[in-house]
């Protein structure tokens, strides 16, 4: 597979070299290579991808596919290019782009294995990464919070357990979705899926990379990954409590230094909003259309690191803990905590999430 280096970007920075080809997702082709200079670099190009919708078994078509790739090139160079003006660095230089093949140059960043204790690093270099927003990103959607459906299928999930909802959860249910949905007081720059593997470790801080989910909304949405367990990733881990308070500090000490404010809203509206998106179960090629808390009553299934009903058990316990005696989730912690125990009695031999990040 060549490498898509077109007359553009050879007049911006000479043929590459010693070109390879590196793993990726079915929706991007990435190549190392050498520029004329002597620098390495990484090349990308965003691909149609024309995967069969699971419900259906239907391809979302040619058209389709083409629509979807050209936004996620927008969203990855727009937040590359608004992330690129922080210093330290938190992103790697983009050297160069040509938006009619969807590519992007961009400057190869060693990573280095991450020492125990890597989550403070990681939530500095995302604080960091989320104020770089400017209000400008007009090619950046806003984010998409859970929704009714979304709700319903939790609650359904937690009745056909044998639960009892009381009305004060649904309420409470309804009430989140509302604050999730309001326009943070100022919008972060969001990375979208901030997995590890996306954060590439350096000496001088964290550089971030795959910004094609790229989006503005409330940094506490992708904080709360080091706490509810990397919702969007294949790689789910813990982490003990001590360590995540002094990370979750570390971001809003960072935050208010890089902005002159506090970070707003409440993390517990973060991991419970996680909590009840049945997607979040399953890889993003596979999203949109299946209930798949209601398939996880009937099926388990792997993804990465642990099953499917492992990861919920980690976040109803996440959410239990958080919640319980919150003045605007109490009941809802409550709900969480009666679940995960159902949960556990179903299926005693489920496993728990490793604390040991995956290589990466």
């Amino acid at each position: 597979m060549a490498v898509p280096f077109g007359d553009r970007l050879r007049d911006e920075l000479g043929p590459p070299r010693r070109e390879r080809l590196l793993d990726s997702s079915p929706r991007s082709a990435v190549w190392r290579v050498e520029l004329v200079d002597g620098t390495a670099a990484v090349v990308k190009q965003l691909v149609a991808d024309e995967a069969a919708d699971e419900a259906t078994g239907e391809t979302i078509g040619a058209a389709a596919a083409d629509a979807a790739a050209d936004e996620r090139f927008r969203r990855e160079i727009t937040a590359l290019r608004s992330a690129g003006r922080v210093r330290p660095a938190v992103v790697p230089r983009l050297l160069g782009a040509d938006p009619d093949s969807r590519v992007l140059v961009l400057e190869h960043v060693e990573h280095r294995t991450p020492g125990e204790g890597w989550q403070i690093a990681y939530a500095q270099g995302l604080a960091r990464l989320h104020a770089a927003a400017t209000g400008d990103e007009t090619e950046l959607p806003r984010w998409t919070g859970p929704g009714e459906r979304d709700v319903t299928a939790f609650l359904a999930f937690a009745r056909r357990l044998g639960a009892s909802v009381p009305a004060a959860a649904e309420d409470e249910l309804g009430a989140l979705v509302h604050r999730l949905g309001a326009p943070a007081a100022r919008s972060a720059l969001l990375h979208g899926d901030p997995c590890p593997g996306n954060d590439l470790h350096t000496p001088d801080g964290i550089r971030f990379v795959d910004f094609e989910q790229a989006c503005l909304g409330n940094g506490l949405m992708e904080l709360a990954y080091l706490r509810i367990g990397f919702p969007t990733c294949w790689c789910v881990t813990d982490a003990a409590g001590p360590l995540l308070s002094e990370a979750e500090e570390m971001y809003r000490t960072t935050w208010r230094a890089a902005t002159g404010t506090e970070v707003a809203g409440d993390l517990a509206d973060a991991c419970a909003g996680w909590l009840i998106r049945g997607d979040a179960l399953v890889e993003r090629a596979r999203r949109g259309t299946v209930d798949r808390l209601a398939r996880a009553l009937d099926e388990d299934w792997t993804w990465g690191t642990v099953t499917a009903r492992e990861r919920l058990l980690h976040r109803l316990g996440v959410v239990a803990g958080m919640a319980g005696g919150h003045e605007a989730l109490g009941a809802l912690g409550a709900l969480a905590g009666d679940v995960r125990d159902r949960v556990r009695q179903r299926w005693p031999r489920l496993g728990t999430v490793p604390t040991r990040r995956p290589p990466s």
